[in-house]
């Protein structure tokens, strides 16, 4: 008989996955592995809503396979050696993993296919699994991967993607096998009291209903994905992080209801490609500026606790950092105002948002979370990088009658909209109203402070 092992990592389903169904076509038994792997935590990758996203996603995925015959089995460790064991206990002449993109997944390649030659087991590395086109399946004349968006997305739109799979109807699992209990929710501390649930289940129910919303479904998505109240985007994003949907299957979904809001959603599927083939082209933009600014970034300690705690004065901010808090999860507006705020408006490292994001993110991986902080900040692919994101004329369009603000930051709740936005223009009887902190800074003087840091030296 032969074996397989499908080791599973940012690829947590079994509709559309390539690499399991390789591994399944393969063999005459697969076992499907995920390892709980120290070194995540040790990276920096680990973070207790993720934790508890991903125990979703584990159950989800061992009830998937147990409707076909077989089971997750999860180990704990270095995920090489455990691999290795795997392989060892069960004869498995071949191991399937979906490609990633960040150093660390680059490592862990190189290393598992050292380790795994001397046993007689070959590594198959699957592009296409969590990303529409794998990075560096379009790229410009003589260079290795697009810095601009546009130009990108005309290839990648006139690029077809591979075809949807089903999922296997089999899945058997050979003896000697063997794992340790499933990850649960319940015992990580430390989540977000509004976390959402986790795993493929949840995660195709969550597609059909969007899918058929009339109101802030996908067909209102073109003009309603930024309204900050409406909550009309697809939070789809925990899901991609972790597999549970697949981009690729998204993009078909979307191209058979057709009209803006599918191509608007598309295009942000596209975005997420774009900073997957920056990433694997420059893979230290994870930590270093892609395009260096010169910035001589403040420190601002007390500016930067407020922040991180949603006491700036600035209330749609602070809105979307109590957001974040509370659910592990930020609308996409939000998050270009407050990462603004943190990195024009202060001038403060964009490292220090991302790590912190990357704390609390269910969705936190380091190409859309690293890349997204470097566009805002503008040392990444931004074209325009020294924009500045208003924070009061930004709220005024897309939280007119203040909903956001006033959910998240309910002791503003006396103040109607539009002055709830505008605290530089409260009278000393406003004030008085709310129990509120005074703006950090007056945002005119930032942006002067801003602007002549950035000035050509």
């Amino acid at each position: 008989m032969t074996v397989s092992v499908m080791l599973f990592t940012s690829d947590l389903r079994v509709h559309d996955q390539p690499a399991l169904s390789a591994a399944a076509r393969a063999a005459d038994a697969v076992v499907p592995l995920f390892v709980v792997d120290p070194g995540v935590h040790e990276a920096g990758f680990d973070a207790p809503n993720r934790r508890a996203f991903l125990a979703d996603c584990l159950t989800s995925l061992d009830e998937q396979l147990r409707e076909r015959g077989g089971r997750l089995v999860v180990r704990a460790g270095d995920v090489v050696e455990q691999v290795c064991r795997v392989v060892t206990a069960t004869g498995a002449d071949a191991v399937h993993l979906a490609a990633g993109v960040s150093a660390y997944a680059a490592r862990r390649e190189d290393r598992l296919r050292t380790a795994l030659a001397p046993l007689g087991c070959a590594l198959h590395v699957h592009d296409g699994v969590v990303t529409v086109l794998p990075p560096g399946r379009v790229t410009p004349a003589a260079r290795d991967h697009f810095a601009v968006f546009t130009p990108y997305f005309r290839r990648w739109e006139a690029t077809g993607h591979r075809k949807v799979l089903g999922a296997p109807r089999t899945v058997r699992v050979p003896e000697g096998a063997s794992g340790d209990p499933l990850p649960r929710r319940a015992a990580v501390d430390g989540v977000s009291p509004g976390l959402a649930p986790g795993g493929e289940h949840e995660g195709r129910r969550q597609v059909r209903r969007w899918l058929a919303r009339a109101d802030t479904g996908i067909d209102a998505y073109e003009r309603r994905h930024d309204d900050l109240a409406g909550d009309a985007t697809s939070r789809l994003s925990p899901h991609l992080h972790f597999g549970t949907l697949s981009a690729t299957e998204l993009v078909e979904r979307a191209g058979t209801k057709g009209g803006p809001g599918a191509g608007a959603f598309v295009r942000q599927l596209a975005w997420r490609d774009f900073h997957h083939q920056v990433l694997a082209a420059r893979p230290l933009a994870a930590r270093a500026d892609y395009r260096d600014r010169g910035d001589r970034w403040r420190t601002a300690e007390e500016e930067v606790a407020a922040w991180k705690e949603g006491r700036t004065g600035c209330p749609v901010v602070d809105a979307g950092m109590r957001q974040l808090r509370h659910e592990g999860w930020m609308h996409n507006r939000a998050r270009l105002l407050t990462a603004s705020y943190l990195a024009k408006t202060l001038y403060v490292d964009w490292r220090v948002g991302a790590a912190h994001f990357l704390d609390l993110l269910v969705d936190g991986d380091v190409a859309n979370n690293q890349l997204n902080w470097q566009w805002v900040a503008g040392t990444g692919t931004d074209t325009r990088p020294n924009r500045i994101l208003n924070p009061v004329a930004q709220a005024r369009r897309f939280d007119p009658d203040g909903s956001y603000v006033h959910r998240w930051v309910p002791e503003l709740a006396a103040l109607p909209a539009p002055r709830v936005h505008d605290p530089a223009s409260w009278s000393l009887a406003e004030r008085d109203l709310v129990d509120y902190p005074a703006p950090l800074v007056d945002l005119a003087e930032a942006r002067a402070r801003f602007e002549a840091a950035r000035k050509p030296r």
